[in-house]
């Protein structure tokens, strides 16, 4: 029989003779040992039982006071957030009467209040794109432009066959390699290609220009506009034969007109009109195809889509102008999303506590002392199907908690002096206690709380400097759950040590006593069992000296 047979087996004391009717039956010669020997170390190991037993107790303590435990750590820290000047009861919501204009955020602990807000214009970021490319890797006309931007820093960049912006991919790569600040990238269409540099921050502090230089040569080409468009009012000139002209356009002028009247100038140049996949064009040469001319029109030009520029705004009446849309600074803790511009049109901004975020702590805290409460309860009720309490309903660290749980709830707030408060106990919240003990929240009365007096509800819980509820409910529990020395950790090193105690105990007893015992109790019921296999053969013996033979009927 195993050791674990052994201690399992039910509790007797040592009786030979119950020894030897159990293991030589009526009929049946010998003994059988190890069932002997076992019967007998069962019956030694009785403190041993009652060791274990003990043991199991303190396990079910344990277990029991480490839940507790966990669950009262649980209100602390719940009571902690809410006694933090930048915890839930300082969450801040914004609310805007025109999202479309402008919204925002506030940092936690933010002072509330309205604000009026007037967007006169957005930030802007500069950009600019080129004239059309057939396709990103056509070569460009050659030619040159300067980019600057609004600090003074300058790049000029060359054109076309032989430079190393050949093409429009190139020309972006060369660009986004200079440093401008200001990033390109070539987009296509149905037209063709073309670059658009944008600054990599809006504001004018981030606008940048382009100037291109003019065009001289013997043949030049305009940028295609699309096949049906006209031109607009505008102006350029061209010089040949040391002679300047200027030649204007009009607006809905087309380029066969334009054509038409270049040539009527006598100028030493001709011009066509010509269309192809891409829209139309003007193409302009030296009518010898020597002379050289200078037009003012780029051959390789760039127009400005969008000017760099700041945001301008008032926020309560004050001015501000800021190089983004996301403005911070103009209302402390508070920072402005601008969407759109309306001149004139206020929008009125309402900086309010956050009732959801407020809303969940509390019932977060409730929650979790109606768990810690139920724990410790249940240490003095008695189950189902038992007759005695909980694991702990004696540890006298447990019957304090249980009070100390039930007495934080009787806090009464002080306002300070001078003023009134709506919020004095959590029945002004709508937390009551049921017969048991337990928390339960009236939702409607804590809604309305937050809604209607936010500043009360934050002062119960906080006071007016950090001595609120939350704060009593904290220094009440520090007793039982400071890490060094609270009620908490006594307990649980007292349970610890004492049950290392038994199994020092336990094990001293085995080696010291149970293992002679047993090396004891073998070799008696061994030499029982040889004894008793020798006497039928002693019992023929001395039958046979003294006559006695068998007899049968």
């Amino acid at each position: 029989m195993s050791t674990s047979s052994i201690l399992s087996a039910p509790a007797t004391s040592i009786n030979i003779s119950s020894i030897l009717a159990a293991t030589v039956g009526a009929n049946t010669p010998g003994i059988d040992v190890t069932s002997a020997v076992a019967a007998a170390i069962y019956a030694d190991r009785a403190p041993e039982r009652g060791w274990q037993a003990d043991q199991a107790t303190l396990s079910s303590q344990t277990t029991a006071l480490t839940a507790i435990q966990t669950a009262t750590q649980a209100v602390q820290n719940d009571m902690q957030a809410l006694n933090t000047l930048g915890g839930p009861l300082a969450a801040r919501t914004v609310t805007s009467s025109n999202s479309n204009i402008v919204s925002a955020t506030a940092a936690t602990g933010t002072v509330t209040g309205t604000h009026t807000i007037v967007v006169n214009n957005l930030a802007s970021t500069g950009a600019w794109y080129s004239d059309a490319a057939a396709t990103p890797t056509a070569t460009l006309p050659a030619s040159s432009f300067t980019l600057t931007t609004a600090g003074g820093n300058s790049a000029t960049i060359p054109t076309g066959a032989g430079n190393a912006a050949d093409n429009l991919n190139d020309l972006a790569s060369t660009i986004n390699g200079d440093s401008l600040g200001v990033t390109a990238s070539v987009v296509s269409d149905a037209t063709g290609s073309r670059l658009a540099i944008i600054a990599n921050t809006s504001g004018s502090a981030a606008n940048f220009s382009i100037t291109s230089a003019n065009y001289t040569g013997t043949s030049w080409a305009s940028p295609d506009i699309p096949t049906g468009d006209t031109l607009g009012a505008n102006s350029f000139t061209l010089t040949s034969g040391g002679t300047t002209t200027t030649i204007s356009t009009t607006t809905g002028e087309t380029y066969a007109t334009l054509a038409s009247s270049i040539n009527a100038m006598g100028l030493g140049v001709t011009a066509t009109a010509g269309s192809d996949a891409n829209g139309t064009s003007l193409s302009i040469a030296s009518t010898d195809g020597t002379t050289p001319f200078t037009i003012s029109e780029p051959s390789f030009g760039f127009t400005q889509s969008t000017t760099g520029a700041n945001a301008s705004l008032t926020v309560d009446g004050v001015p501000i102008t800021s190089a983004s849309n996301t403005v911070s600074g103009a209302i402390n803790g508070v920072s402005l999303s601008l969407s759109g511009a309306a001149p004139g049109v206020p929008v009125n901004l309402a900086v309010a506590s956050n009732a959801a975020e407020i809303s969940t702590a509390v019932n977060q805290f409730v929650t979790d002392y109606n768990t810690a409460l139920g724990l410790v309860n249940a240490q003095f009720t008695v189950a189902s199907g038992s007759t005695t309490e909980g694991a702990l309903a004696s540890d006298p660290t447990i019957v304090t908690l249980q009070s100390t749980l039930e007495g934080a709830l009787n806090f009464v707030a002080t306002p300070a002096t001078g003023t009134t408060t709506s919020v004095s106990t959590l029945n002004d919240l709508g937390i009551t206690a049921g017969t048991d003990g337990t928390l339960s929240v009236d939702t409607a009365t804590l809604n309305s709380a937050l809604a209607n007096n936010s500043s009360d509800v934050q002062n119960f819980f906080e006071g007016t400097a950090l001595n609120g509820f939350a704060n009593s409910v904290n220094n009440a529990l520090n007793s039982f759950t400071e890490p060094a020395n609270g009620a908490f950790t006594v307990d649980l090193s007292g349970i610890s040590a004492t049950n290392a105690d038994l199994t020092t105990q336990i094990s001293n007893f085995e080696t010291n006593y149970i293992a002679n015992q047993q090396t004891v109790l073998t070799a008696m019921y061994s030499a029982a069992e040889v004894a008793l296999q020798q006497l039928p053969a002693e019992m023929a013996q001395i039958q046979a000296e003294l006559g006695v033979t068998s007899s049968k009927s």
